[in-house]
């Protein structure tokens, strides 16, 4: 039906605000258009209501307008149209949740099209096939129903299907192996995202499939370019055209602040919301949030650019990799404000994010309560919670929880990235209990990965020297200094600060004190200049312990360092978390320590500590 002529220039000027990307301001006059008694939108607005209503966060109104733009388009016997918006009502039941309902529309759309020639609505259905294909470990179906869909694309003209299919493509080419290949043509997608070639809710969605593409590669250096772009297109200035609508489509009704204001994000103009559940410190325990404590965004929360989020999880991560931990910490609190309720996911990456950041920091009780809170949101916490278990001398519930993680990992060979992480902290942990089979085997995985990206190189260098290390082997020098060079390269300053440590070990192994001492020295400075504080003072100790010519009592220099930590009162637990090794290892050393030295008692043990200037603030 036919909208009235009086209503008309409303209608007219959503439309015109939509073609802007402000689109709120078209929420409010569809909204305020589909409410007036004598008015009637016709399928093509309410399916443009809907996406509207997506935008401004209003995702339960963006189904319920599509649902009745499907019914309209039904009725008016467009099936080309009703099958688009079936497969819309497909994509978003499956991101709310909702797999039977995204199932039955999918079927929809497939039974309004399949009698249609070729058409670009049929470019959403070969994309489904395509993933659908993949899923099932058919890499030829996937591979030709990518390059129907590039062919659709290339028939229909638009800049953005066109675009859509060749990222489609490239994801295909990568999850089956063809790196170069499939990172060239996601290149020439991201061309026409960077040149602002593309409408905004491709440009918003393609950046979004190109960065976690690029982060499942382990591509780090697309991933920042690339990141770089993305946030900077999401700060344009929204807030000049946009506004949050209010209750009766009233774009100044009170409680409303303007959409690209930091109030409607729930943003402080000094640094952005805090995690749900603490508050940000610098140094110190996280005090209780006054505010929100349920990890689950709200959708008053979400940004007049749904998309901010979803591209600022990725920069939360090439923060945390570049050593900027308290700017990805902040930005992971917006990702948690700013986030779509269809996407919890990528909230659930934000506590995982924060977790990790917290767990290296060595505030171990806050890094539980963000891995506590990803899980909540279907996020498995892993590697890094085994890594905290393994700090806090859990070793069993570490070594189970990787062994699991690793074994529910559902397609290994997609997320590169992801499978590399579990099995580098699979190695660590292996090591850690005295597992040198087991370590051997995740090393020997690490190694076998496809793919050239040099950050996959770097970890499987650095697991294989500190296999070899653990081994006595000669041969680690070798393995650890290229996977430093290779940390340096990448600007990774945390594992290469790591990395050091390891080599200071290999080198006093090899008899040269000078090298470890620098090594010791670099890494120190890192940690201290990343706030690693557990790491820094494990570096400390392994310094202090490197100034002893000869350790009285045929102590080892691990040794000396339990000892010394002993003398300053620290239990076994503040000892292993030092250290970063488990209670059940300290015991181990004490019991030595207490054999060597003649004594029963940790008080006699810090005596002889004093007598013979084992004890002490680190150097």
């Amino acid at each position: 039906m036919a909208v009235p002529v009086e209503e008309a220039p409303a209608v007219e000027r959503a439309r015109d605000a939509a073609t802007r990307d402000s689109w709120a301001e078209a929420y409010a006059l569809l909204r305020e258009a589909d409410l007036h008694p004598s008015v009637a939108l016709d399928p093509a607005d309410l399916d443009l209501l809907a996406d509207a209503a997506w935008w401004a966060g209003h995702v339960d109104e963006s189904v319920t307008a599509r649902l009745r733009a499907h019914a309209g388009y039904v009725a008016a016997g467009d099936h080309r149209g009703a099958g688009q918006v079936a497969w819309w009502l497909h994509f978003e039941y499956r991101c709310l949740g909702r797999p039977a309902a995204a199932a039955g529309w999918l079927h929809r759309s497939r039974h309004h099209l399949e009698g249609e020639p070729d058409c670009p609505e049929q470019c959403f259905l070969a994309w489904t096939d395509a993933e659908e294909a993949q899923e099932h470990r058919d890499p030829e179906g996937a591979l030709a129903a990518a390059r129907r869909m590039e062919a659709l694309a290339r028939d229909s003209g638009s800049p953005d299907l066109i675009a859509l299919s060749r990222q489609a493509h490239a994801a295909v080419l990568l999850a089956n192996g063809r790196r170069s290949e499939g990172l060239a043509l996601l290149d020439d997608t991201m061309c026409a995202v960077t040149a602002g070639e593309l409408s905004g809710m491709f440009t918003g969605w393609l950046f979004c499939l190109a960065l976690t593409e690029c982060m499942e590669a382990a591509d780090l250096g697309r991933a920042v370019e690339w990141t770089d772009a993305a946030v900077a297109w999401c700060e344009v200035p929204w807030s000049q055209h946009i506004r949050a609508p209010g209750p009766a489509g009233d774009p100044e009704a009170p409680g409303t602040a303007a959409a690209g204001g930091r109030e409607a994000a729930g943003t402080a103009a000094t640094g952005g919301p805090e995690l749900p559940g603490t508050a940000p410190t610098a140094a110190g325990p996280e005090v209780p949030m006054a505010v929100r404590t349920s990890p689950v965004p709200t959708p008053e929360s979400v940004t007049d650019n749904p998309f901010r989020g979803l591209c600022r999880i990725h920069h939360v991560e090439v923060l945390d990799l570049r050593g900027a931990w308290e700017l990805a910490e902040a930005e992971a609190a917006r990702v948690c404000a700013e986030v779509p309720v269809d996407s919890l996911d990528v909230a659930a990456e934000a506590y995982y994010a924060a977790g990790e950041i917290r767990r290296r920091q060595g505030r171990l009780d806050a890094a539980a309560t963000a891995y506590a809170h990803a899980h909540e949101l279907g996020r498995i916490p892993q590697p890094g919670l085994a890594l905290l278990r393994l700090a806090q001398g859990k070793a069993d519930a570490a070594v189970t929880g990787l062994k699991l993680a690793l074994a529910c990992q559902s397609d290994p060979g997609h997320d590169l990235l992801g499978r590399a992480r579990l099995l580098a902290a699979r190695t660590e942990v292996a090591l850690a209990v005295g597992d040198r089979d087991g370590a051997a085997e995740a090393v020997a995985e690490l190694e076998a990965l496809p793919g050239e990206a040099p950050l996959l190189g770097a970890m499987a260098a650095t697991a294989r020297g500190a296999l070899d290390l653990a081994r006595r082997d000669p041969a680690a020098l070798r393995p650890l200094r290229l996977a430093l060079a290779g940390w340096l390269e990448l600007r990774v300053p945390y594992e290469a600060a790591q990395v050091r440590m390891l080599l200071a070990a290999a080198d006093r192994a090899a008899g040269d004190e000078e090298a470890a001492r620098l090594e010791l020295m670099a890494a120190r400075a890192a940690f201290e200049r990343l706030g690693a504080l557990p790491d820094a003072r494990r570096a400390a100790a392994l310094l202090t312990a490197g100034t002893r010519h000869a350790l009285p009592g045929g102590l080892t220099a691990r040794e000396a360092e339990v000892l010394r930590l002993v003398a300053e009162g620290g239990t076994n637990r503040d000892i292993a978390q030092a250290l970063v090794i488990s209670e059940h290892t300290v015991a181990r050393h004490l019991n030595n320590i207490f054999a060597k030295l003649d004594v029963t008692s940790r008080t006699a043990a810090t005596a002889y500590a004093y007598a013979h200037d084992l004890a002490g603030p680190p150097m």
